[in-house]
């Protein structure tokens, strides 16, 4: 879970009071980037967030990233799970590079690093061909 203060982005004109960013909303920005990389099956969430999101509700965006500020330094840690047959550490730097690059256009704050923790692969979906004449294939030769 993320830290509960808001981060004060510090900008040069002031004069029109400050601005403040809930670190859910960067957790948000870093869960939307992590989810465009082509390979990421899904992010990893809590028991809470899953059953949520089977019963329809809406979707979490900052499911599966956590982010912890060290004096002026951030730290986002992303759990994700990749598709079976990705390239593994091509995957997690493309997962570095946009997390970081999004938090840094949108927020103009500086992310000290990105942690990719890989929860597992997910297996391509096989079709299962069900014969409705031998529901339970006693007839191996299809007689």
């Amino acid at each position: 879970m993320a830290e509960e203060t808001n981060l004060i982005l510090n900008q040069e004109d002031q004069s029109l009071g400050s601005i403040e960013i809930s670190p859910s909303v960067l957790e948000t920005v870093a869960g939307i980037a992590a989810n465009q990389i082509e390979g990421v099956s899904k992010m990893h969430g809590s028991i809470t967030s899953n059953v949520t999101e089977l019963l329809g509700r809406h979707t979490d965006h900052a499911r599966g990233v956590k982010l912890t500020r060290d004096e002026n330094e951030l730290v986002v840690d992303v759990d994700v799970y990749l598709e079976y047959g990705v390239n593994v550490p091509k995957t997690a730097i493309e997962i570095q590079d946009k997390v970081k690059q999004q938090v840094s256009l949108m927020t103009d704050l500086k992310i000290q690093e990105v942690n990719v923790h890989i929860e597992g692969m997910v297996p391509e979906k096989s079709e299962q061909k069900v014969d409705p004449n031998d529901i339970f294939a006693e007839n191996e030769n299809g007689e």
